[in-house]
């Protein structure tokens, strides 16, 4: 198990790190380029104002662990699940977060922008006034989600069941409303 202590001691200098247990590490104000963790755990870890420039997440586990204002640049968390994790302005911007589990996360006012999301499970994820711009959807699921205020331009909104989401003052292009008013069975005329 890998503490704050030991990732200062050396570990944070490691390239590649397989499956360790990380418990309450402390990565704050750190800037992580070009590592890569696969099948590894966090729980209770914190990455607030944190910087992650071409890091992947391969297959890894995150327990009740807070991202605040951290950012995430052409980063990979493929097949990773956030469980009762916060990404409250958290930014990530570009990168592969495909078959992602984010149950019930509370996502805040994040921002994701062009970020592959195929296959992932966003069920009940909350993204109050953020920013979910330009992904790539498919084949996601995404029901009971609270999108109130969010920028969800360019965003394909064929994944998103409307009868089961909120999107009061969400901001959307005349073609997404389009895909939400065929969703809900309603007809378009001229």
């Amino acid at each position: 198990m890998i503490t704050t202590r030991d990732w200062d001691a050396g570990a944070g200098k490691e390239r590649r790190h397989e499956g360790v247990q990380f418990s309450a590490l402390d990565l704050c104000e750190t800037d992580v380029e070009g590592v890569e963790f696969s099948g590894c755990v966090f729980r209770d870890a914190r990455f607030n104002c944190s910087q992650h420039t071409d890091v992947a997440f391969l297959n890894c586990r995150f327990v009740n662990c807070n991202f605040f204002d951290a950012t995430f640049t052409n980063c990979k968390a493929v097949g990773s699940s956030f469980e009762g994790c916060s990404f409250d302005l958290t930014t990530v911007d570009g990168g592969d977060w495909s078959f992602v589990t984010l149950p019930r996360a509370d996502l805040g006012s994040a921002t994701f922008t062009g970020v592959r999301m195929r296959e992932a499970d966003l069920t009940g994820v909350r993204c109050r006034n953020g920013t979910m711009r330009g992904l790539d959807l498919s084949a996601a699921t995404l029901s009971g989600g609270d999108f109130t205020g969010c920028d969800l331009r360019g965003t394909d909104l064929h994944a998103f069941d409307p009868r089961s989401l909120e999107l009061r003052d969400a901001v959307i292009t005349v073609d997404q409303a389009v895909v939400i008013a065929m969703s809900l069975g309603l007809q378009i005329r001229d």
